[in-house]
C-alpha cells in the first residue's frame, strides 16, 4: 500500500518552532518533486514549499518565507519542514504530497498523491 504519511504536528506558542516529517511507504518518491500545502478551517488548500527530487530547487509561499525550511532524504524516502517563528496564522492542517511534474510546481492540482495531514495549532 503506497502511503505518504505526516507526523510532528502539534500545540506551540507564536515564536516557536515544530519540524514536520513526511514519510513514504510502498514505493518510492525519489523521483518526485514533493510538495508542502496547508489548509486552515474555512479555507481553500494553500502552498507552502516544494522541493525537486534531486533537493536543488525549492520554492516558497511569501507567507513562510524565511521562516520554513524543506530538505528531502531519498535514501530515507522522506521529507521534512523545519518550521520556526510561527505565527498564529500558520495554523492548518499541513499535507505532503507527490507530484510528477520536474520542478517546483504550486499549485494543487500539480499533485498527484497526498498524504492524510497533520494539525499545526499556534496559540497566540
Amino acid at each position: 500500500q503506497v502511503q505518504l504519511v505526516e507526523s510532528g504536528g502539534g500545540l506551540v506558542q507564536a515564536g516557536g518552532s515544530l519540524r514536520l516529517t513526511c514519510a513514504a511507504s510502498g514505493r518510492t518518491f525519489s523521483r518526485d518533486t514533493m510538495g508542502w500545502f496547508r489548509q486552515a478551517p474555512g479555507k481553500e488548500r494553500e502552498f507552502v514549499t516544494t522541493i525537486s527530487w534531486s533537493g536543488g530547487s525549492t520554492r516558497y509561499a511569501d507567507s513562510v518565507k524565511g521562516r520554513f525550511t524543506i530538505c528531502r532524504d531519498n535514501a530515507k524516502n522522506t521529507i521534512y519542514l523545519q518550521m520556526n517563528s510561527l505565527k498564529p496564522e500558520d495554523t492548518a492542517v499541513y499535507y505532503c504530497a507527490a507530484s510528477n511534474i520536474p520542478g517546483t510546481p504550486d499549485h494543487v492540482s500539480q499533485y498527484y498523491y497526498w498524504g492524510q495531514g497533520t494539525q499545526v495549532t499556534v496559540s497566540s
